[in-house]
């Protein structure tokens, strides 16, 4: 008996092995390399050389003001993208659950935007939101139509770029959440809201009792992944605002590190992983206090 267990073990590590070489050499061992630069000061990628080694890259990347100004932008993206995108795609969701018989239909129009090129989303938000010499864009016309002047939404002051930005996030995210909550809500068994209605209990209070409490599991799932892929926007704010984040006041910390490896202030590996550093630290501790939120709902409900 002792000796099938044991080769059950043998096998079952076998066949984890392909999957362990795989995530240990494009994961873990990248994570380390990227450790191990972010202290070595003035690395030279092309000699393999630095003279030092040092916390001085933190140092210089912590006091940067484009580093601020990233963060700054980060943290605003994803305290609004997040909650937004995950409450308007459960709304969303109870309605198309509601809709039985369009429901698959309205639910795969939802996900298109999901599979549309981000570049492409983002070229239709530009002609949308861009002041032009020829005209003010679709959404300065709708909002001529309220007495407010027009807004460059594009090139023009910072909260209007960002609110560009948040909604292009929110519209982008969005049709991955709709789907998943979709069929959370899918998967509820019926039989929980006949015994409420019975019982007399209020839609708010089904809502509330029954269908919040079976789905937190996929609301948690997409609220964590939703902080991890706010926290990498990178591709959306250029497809609106080019490559020259910084010019703009819209870069973000992964466009900051793509601007030290290869941008226009290229040529600093080690500032740039001490960026990828501090950001692993910042996902990785929103990431840990989510999970401890959502294990303590679950313990006391």
């Amino acid at each position: 008996m002792r000796e099938w267990a044991g080769s059950g073990r043998f096998k079952g590590w076998l066949y984890l092995l392909p999957a362990l070489l795989f995530l240990g050499a494009f994961m873990v061992y990248p994570l380390i390399d990227v450790f191990i630069y972010s202290f070595e000061e003035g690395y030279n990628s092309a000699s393999q050389t630095y003279y030092g080694v040092g916390t001085y890259n933190y140092s210089y990347v912590l006091h940067d003001p484009y580093f601020l100004q990233a963060v700054k932008n980060t943290f605003i993206l994803v305290v609004i993208t997040v909650p937004l995108s995950t409450g308007i795609a459960l709304l969303i969701s109870v309605g198309l659950n509601a809709i039985r018989p369009l429901r698959n239909l309205l639910q795969t129009i939802y996900f298109l935007p999901y599979v549309t090129n981000t570049l492409a989303v983002g070229l239709v938000f530009m002609i949308l939101f861009k002041k032009t010499a020829y005209s003010d864009g679709l959404i300065n016309l709708l909002i001529g139509w309220f007495g407010a002047g027009p807004v460059d939404f594009i090139d023009g002051p910072y909260w209007a770029k960002m609110t560009v930005l948040c909604f292009y996030t929110i519209w982008v995210v969005m049709p991955f959440k709709i789907l998943i909550l979709t069929s959370a809500l899918a998967s509820v068994n019926p039989d929980y809201y006949k015994a409420a209605k019975v019982d007399g209990a209020s839609s708010f209070r089904i809502f509330k009792r029954i269908t919040l409490p079976m789905i937190s599991p996929m609301i948690y799932y997409l609220v964590i992944t939703g902080f991890i892929g706010a926290f990498k926007a990178y591709s959306d704010v250029v497809a609106l605002f080019g490559t020259n984040l910084n010019a703009a006041e819209m870069n973000t910390i992964v466009g900051y590190v793509y601007d030290m490896l290869y941008g226009d202030s290229g040529g600093y590996p080690s500032y740039a992983s001490a960026a990828a550093i501090i950001l692993f630290a910042i996902v990785l501790t929103i990431t840990c206090i989510n999970l401890l939120i959502g294990s303590r709902r679950r313990l006391t409900s």
